[in-house]
């Protein structure tokens, strides 16, 4: 669902913020809740969150995700699809869609330039994210039209017209002072099983302004990044996804996490601006769920953030978890995780 208000296209909410049913179960499942789901932020709540956020010192960097993850946007607003004329509902299926923007269309185009206007005029964030991940191509490479617009761009394949899209993109975020950010898809290489090294073959160049958010693929695209000039901050989904369970990622693993890859030149280094830790929501139904799966181990990607890779401790901090955070999470009523080893 899309899940703030845009001033200047309502529908984004009226209909984008609301589905009629969601998937339950794992990822296969068939079974739905049978329940409708809505809610967005207002302008005005946004506005509040950043304030608290700035009293804590922190900064919300928004995320506009294109020309994937778009079903909700292309649902209020149809023309903003590849298919022009195929109405689509909010999915409630979890996961990737096939429905991806036009990004040959100008018209597709003013309107992101107006929603990205609207969120840097909110969010005093210098960084804006465009998300860029798990796009389908599908539909460009069965539309005529884009066909026509890629031969006559010089475009050789999809890769080469998501990142000559990108670049449209991050020209217009760079003219208003802010720099663009995307996940390590939008740099063209194959991180995917299910997309074809043909279709993810690229001779275009991503603008080097660009922060690219590692998540996903071989470590060598990370470094190939770094060594391209790219800044990068490392979000490796093996190491740093909160939805994952403690089976999958447990406080140990996470706190051994290391965003600087080995092998880089001093110069290198300092292009890793940091880490970053997800908490994806699609399986997550509530608050208390939610508390489980962050903590404790934000306080593990926390440490490691600031933490060089020679001064990490693991039993050094899961004593100083024991008597300094773990009080505090009891006294603020925080339902962590409670691991084997803060038992």
């Amino acid at each position: 669902g899309w899940r703030i208000e845009i001033k200047k296209y309502p529908r984004l909410t009226s209909i984008g913020a609301k589905r009629k049913d969601s998937q339950t179960g794992d990822w296969d499942s068939k079974t739905y809740s049978k329940k409708p789901h809505d809610g967005f932020y207002t302008q005005q709540q946004i506005k509040n969150i950043i304030n608290y956020a700035k009293s804590k010192h922190i900064t919300i960097v928004p995320e506009i995700e294109m020309p994937g993850h778009s079903a909700a946007a292309i649902a209020a607003y149809p023309w903003l699809g590849t298919v022009k004329d195929s109405a689509i509902e909010v999915p409630a299926r979890f996961g990737k869609h096939y429905d991806v923007i036009d990004v040959t269309d100008p018209k597709v185009f003013k309107f992101y330039q107006d929603v990205l206007l609207e969120m840097m005029e909110l969010f005093p964030s210098k960084v804006i994210h465009i998300g860029g991940d798990e796009v389908a191509f599908n539909q460009w490479k069965n539309s005529k039209k884009v066909q026509v617009y890629m031969t006559e761009k010089g475009l050789k394949s999809p890769a080469d017209l998501q990142i000559h899209y990108t670049n449209k993109v991050s020209n217009f975020i760079d003219s208003h002072n802010r720099k663009m950010m995307g996940w390590n898809d939008i740099l063209g290489g194959n991180v995917h099983e299910w997309q074809s090294e043909k279709d993810m073959t690229s001779n275009e160049t991503l603008a080097l302004s660009t922060i690219i958010h590692f998540w996903k693929g071989d470590k060598k695209l990370l470094k190939d990044a770094i060594a391209r000039g790219y800044s990068v901050v490392n979000s490796e989904h093996s190491f740093t996804y909160l939805d994952y369970n403690y089976n999958t990622i447990s406080l140990k693993k996470a706190y051994s996490f290391n965003p600087v890859p080995e092998g880089l030149t001093a110069a290198e280094r300092k292009k890793v601006l940091g880490l970053g830790c997800q908490m994806w929501g699609e399986w997550i139904p509530g608050t208390t769920d939610l508390n489980q799966q962050v903590y404790p181990r934000i306080a593990a990607y926390a440490e490691i953030g600031w933490t060089s890779e020679e001064n990490k401790n693991y039993e050094r901090f899961v004593e100083a978890l024991k008597s300094q955070l773990v009080p505090v999470w009891k006294k603020e009523e925080i339902g962590f995780y409670n691991v084997q080893e803060l038992k």
